[in-house]
């Protein structure tokens, strides 16, 4: 890229030509022009790795958003999932988290879930339980269809929910 700086210009005086009028002599111009902003390949790669910095955020956040959360217990120590009925789309991560009345987890189950779903692959085991505040389980369920699920050590209390994969 070119760079425009001031420079002095000069010029030439020419004698021995005849001019119809009074001849004056000509000194040297100086022209200044304003300096531009120089850019170097080093600072343009730095730009551009703060921009793949900030689209691959935006992308972690993004999935993040993508995810639903539903609570194993309510606010005010119910025995419950919050929601315990909702929707989500194929490939969506469900993330259950544990909130009070705990310990708490997810089973599914197997005869209130999809022709050809395993129940095994998607819940957590029977005898694993989320015992701290704010301990997760994720499951993706990508077949269409509703799915039943239960907290088992409180699952005669009535915490069980519903989730349609539409």
């Amino acid at each position: 890229m070119a760079t425009v700086t001031s420079a002095a210009v000069a010029i030439p005086s020419f004698t021995g030509l005849k001019a119809s009028g009074p001849t004056k002599a000509i000194a040297a111009v100086k022209v200044s022009v304003p300096q531009t902003p120089r850019f170097s390949v080093k600072a343009s790669l730095k730009d551009l790795g703060a921009v793949v910095v900030a689209t691959a955020a935006s992308a972690v956040l993004a999935s993040n958003a993508m995810a639903l959360e539903i609570l194993l217990g309510g606010d005010d120590g119910s025995l419950a999932f919050v929601p315990s009925n909702f929707s989500v789309a194929p490939g969506e991560k469900i993330v259950f988290k544990n909130n009070a009345g705990f310990p708490h987890n997810v089973v599914f189950d197997e005869d209130e879930i999809p022709s050809g779903v395993d129940a095994g692959k998607i819940s957590m085991p029977e005898e694993d339980l989320l015992n701290a505040p704010g301990e997760t389980y994720s499951v993706t369920l990508e077949t269409k269809g509703t799915y039943s699920f239960y907290c088992s050590p409180h699952q005669g209390a009535g915490m069980v929910g519903k989730v349609t994969v539409n």
